[in-house]
């Protein structure tokens, strides 16, 4: 077959226009435009759940720092930095120290006045805070005693025979005698088997505390008698509080902490409507309040 007798073939393409493939790039658009939302709306949550410290503690981090003047060599953010003009091996302290205001005699009188008035606050300020703590330590001593009391089985009926209080002196603690249950045989000055158990238990709270101690012995009145305090009751109560000092200290109390031992006879009722009671026969423990140590006053 010859050229002239092949069949011509005709191709016609066609063009489709509104679909089709467009590649990839649509996806990448989205994704920034989900990413700018998220960050949007995490943006917006922050604003919401952030308090104004907050926001000013985030405004101040992201705020640029400020730019001094400076008299570096070149200039340059990295070309060092001194704080005054004497030159770039300076350490610029020069400079600022002589710009501050002179400082005022120290014998002036208004500089003596002022740190009169800040002694005297300082003092008083540490007196409070000295008295709170002890404060606060008495209560926690007072309520580990009652504690004590009430989880041993044999010192809860003792427990009426005890009167734990704070006093200006510090935290007192008072064994007094009942009808029918004394501390003391009559007329002697040595602790009976009860009075000894007490004795020990309070001293485990008094060796928790570096407070110094004292004790005061206490009689009644004997009945029918005119006289509240009789002439033998002095010695029998000095001779009951020396006593009980003993017993403390054989159970762990420092000897060095005994700063008082007493004796006051009939004259310090604990019943002035009644001195013949019972329960003005007692021995009273205090924990004396301890005075701040202040500095001394070197203006004098």
């Amino acid at each position: 077959m010859s050229l002239s007798d092949r069949p011509i073939l005709i191709k016609k393409i066609k063009k489709v226009v509104g679909g089709g493939h467009h590649g990839g790039a649509w996806k990448v658009a989205y994704a920034d435009f989900v990413t700018a939302m998220m960050a949007f709306f995490l943006l917006m949550w922050l604003i919401n759940t952030t308090d104004p410290e907050q926001k000013r503690g985030i405004a101040e981090y992201f705020a640029p720092a400020s730019v001094s003047s400076t008299t570096s060599g070149s200039g340059g953010i990295l070309g060092g930095t001194s704080l005054g003009d004497d030159g770039a091996k300076s350490s610029g302290s020069q400079s600022v120290i002589s710009e501050l205001a002179p400082e005022a005699p120290a014998d002036s009188p208004q500089e003596v006045g002022q740190n009169a008035n800040l002694a005297a606050a300082s003092e008083e300020a540490l007196r409070e805070e000295v008295a709170r703590r002890e404060a606060a330590e008495f209560a926690s001593a007072a309520e580990s005693l009652r504690q004590a009391m009430q989880s041993m089985p044999e010192l809860a009926e003792l427990s009426k025979q005890l009167i734990i209080d704070q006093t200006p002196e510090g935290l007192r603690i008072q064994l007094v005698d009942q009808e029918g249950r004394s501390m003391f045989d009559p007329a002697s000055a040595r602790p009976n088997a009860r009075a000894q158990l007490l004795l020990r238990t309070i001293s485990r709270v008094i060796t928790q505390l570096p407070n110094r101690i004292s004790i005061t012995g206490h009689t009644s009145a004997a009945p029918g008698s005119n006289r509240a305090t009789l002439p033998t009751d002095w010695p029998l109560s000095s001779a009951r509080a020396n006593a009980s000092r003993l017993i403390l200290q054989s159970a762990g109390v420092d000897a060095d902490r005994v700063y008082q031992v007493s004796g006051k006879a009939g004259s310090d009722p604990l019943y002035p409507d009644d001195p013949t009671l019972a329960g003005n026969r007692r021995i009273a423990i205090v924990l004396l309040r301890e005075a701040p140590v202040l500095p001394t006053d070197t203006s004098l």
